[in-house]
């Protein structure tokens, strides 16, 4: 089990273990850490589809999901309730993103965090901590994006405009890229600061980072900030953390016009 996860390791990825986890895992769970590699190790997320962004899920994300889906690690609802004398007298519920039911031996739950607002953190540990209680898991994990790829955020967006050598935001437009007009002027802005004036690259990426992956979203700073701080405790936890080798570079439009082909018939399978 650990020379597995040191396959992870390998490729960049951070991988923490607490209350034990790494003992539950490999004792009781030893197909586990095999699936979870799996499904994680052929993780990429081309810069094409950071960039073109928009509301919802990243792409990268929907397509780690269905391979965990495919191996059996499935949307789950908990109901635990209280009775007195058979009478119902309160009922929460937990909806967690993955679960893989092993028999008896028991589950693992698993939350991926790609980019959310910074408190989901707080949910999920929560929920991790209740539902162990209650011996509805029996490890928690989350997938999150690791230090490297969230340091090096604004060297990825850079990276992506110099290669392409775009200097305008209509250079942006045929990757998927629609700025508001609060984003254009907060560009602009910065090209027209006196003191310290900025090339559009300089502009676009500082804007664009701190816009869609600042400080307040969801990284593995912000989730160690609660960990130390104990919450969560005592559920044995497994900590993932995406590194910044997934993003890819070079698939260009045909590409990834392909993937988003392959995609749509995928969904349209599962919708039927």
């Amino acid at each position: 089990m650990t020379d597995l996860f040191g396959e992870l390791e390998a490729k960049g990825f951070q991988v923490e273990f607490r209350s034990h986890a790494r003992a539950i895992l490999s004792v009781d769970f030893p197909d586990a850490a095999a699936e979870l590699v799996e499904a994680l190790a052929s993780t990429t997320i081309p810069i094409e589809e950071i960039i073109a962004g928009g509301g919802g899920e990243a792409k990268g994300t929907q397509r780690l999901r269905r391979a965990l889906d495919g191996l059996g690690w499935r949307k789950m609802q908990f109901v635990v309730e209280k009775r007195i004398n058979g009478v119902q007298s309160e009922a929460q519920s937990h909806e967690v993103d993955h679960v893989r039911e092993f028999g008896e031996q028991g589950r693992i739950a698993l939350e991926i965090e790609w980019n959310n607002k910074d408190p989901f953190y707080d949910r999920d540990l929560e929920n991790y901590k209740r539902l162990h209680a209650d011996g509805a898991i029996s490890v928690g994990l989350i997938v999150t994006r690791g230090r490297s790829l969230h340091d090096n955020m604004r060297g990825l967006v850079r990276r992506f405009l110099d290669e392409r050598g775009i200097d305008d935001l209509g250079g942006l437009v045929e990757w998927g890229y629609e700025p508001t007009s609060r984003q254009r002027k907060a560009i602009q802005a910065r090209m027209d600061n006196a003191r310290n004036p900025q090339t559009f690259r300089e502009a676009f990426t500082a804007k664009f980072v701190s816009d869609k992956f600042g400080e307040a979203t969801t990284h593995w700073r912000k989730l160690d900030d609660r960990l130390r701080r104990g919450v969560g405790n005592p559920c044995p936890l497994i900590l993932i953390g995406l590194p910044d080798s997934i993003v890819t570079f070079g698939e260009g439009k045909a590409a990834l016009e392909e993937v988003e082909r392959a995609e749509a018939e995928i969904d349209a399978e599962e919708a039927a």
